[in-house]
C-alpha cells in the first residue's frame, strides 16, 4: 500500500499554542566555572528558531499549505524576532502580546 499526502496548495490550516522562539549558543567550552560545575561558554553564534506550534506552522507552510497561527507571546524582541522569522516563511501570525 503506498501513502499518499495530499497536496496542500489550497489547504488553509489554523495553528493554536504554546509559541516559543528556540535559542541556541553555539561557541567553544574554556573551562568550567568556579560558582558552579558548569562549563563557561565563549559564544561565537546565536541561532534561533520556532519552537513549539510555531514548527508545526512552519512545517505546514514548507509543505505548501496556508498556514495562521495563533497564540500568547510576550511584548519583547523574541516576540518580535519570532514574529519575523515565521513571516518570512509564510505563516501568518496572530499574536495576542
Amino acid at each position: 500500500m503506498k501513502l499518499q499526502i495530499p497536496a496542500f496548495d489550497n489547504a488553509r490550516v489554523l495553528i493554536a499554542g504554546d509559541v516559543m522562539l528556540d535559542r541556541y549558543w553555539h561557541g567553544d567550552t574554556s573551562r568550567i566555572s568556579p560558582e558552579a560545575p558548569v562549563p563557561v561558554v565563549r559564544v561565537d553564534e546565536i541561532e534561533e528558531r520556532p519552537g513549539g506550534a510555531g514548527n508545526v506552522a512552519l512545517n505546514i507552510a514548507a509543505l505548501g499549505g496556508q498556514a495562521r497561527l495563533m497564540g500568547l507571546t510576550g511584548d519583547d524582541e523574541a516576540a518580535d524576532s519570532l514574529q519575523r522569522l515565521l513571516e518570512a516563511a509564510g505563516v501568518d501570525c496572530a499574536f495576542e502580546r
